[in-house]
């Protein structure tokens, strides 16, 4: 199946064909920065598996990812992290916002105080083990 999506602007497509290898909701301190929010709600996918039309830019954001953006609008407009293995894409960013449900949150250590985990979901201090080559 190829789920298709994109940013706020309009200036970035993207499809990712597949399923995602997994889908988590990342409290991290990196994440909060980089999203604007309490967390990062994103499915992950093999690189090979994701097609990006438009311009885009990436800031390295750690040793591990790179945050990515559409240019030349604002920095955030569409939200995704990657390395070369993998990358992340926002949930809300696909059209069909409701095409992929969180399975866990990861880096609860780091989340906000206010926010409360009510969902039954699984709960990692950190980032669980690595899933081709990445931690998160």
């Amino acid at each position: 199946m190829i789920r298709e999506g994109g940013c706020l602007c309009g200036a970035v497509r993207f499809k990712c064909e597949g399923e995602p290898v997994n889908v988590r909701i990342c409290h991290c301190r990196n994440c909060q920065k980089a999203m604007g929010s309490p967390f990062f709600a994103r499915a992950l996918f093999d690189q090979k598996a994701i097609a990006v039309e438009g311009s885009t830019a990436r800031y390295a954001s750690s040793e591990a990812l790179d945050r990515v953006f559409a240019m030349p609008a604002a920095r955030g407009c569409l939200p995704g992290e990657g390395n070369p293995a993998v990358a992340g894409v926002a949930l809300a960013a696909f059209d069909d916002r409701n095409a992929f449900a969180p399975t866990e949150h990861i880096w609860v250590s780091e989340k906000m105080d206010w926010v409360m985990l009510y969902d039954g979901l699984p709960q990692h201090l950190e980032g669980i083990l690595p899933e081709m080559g990445v931690v998160a």
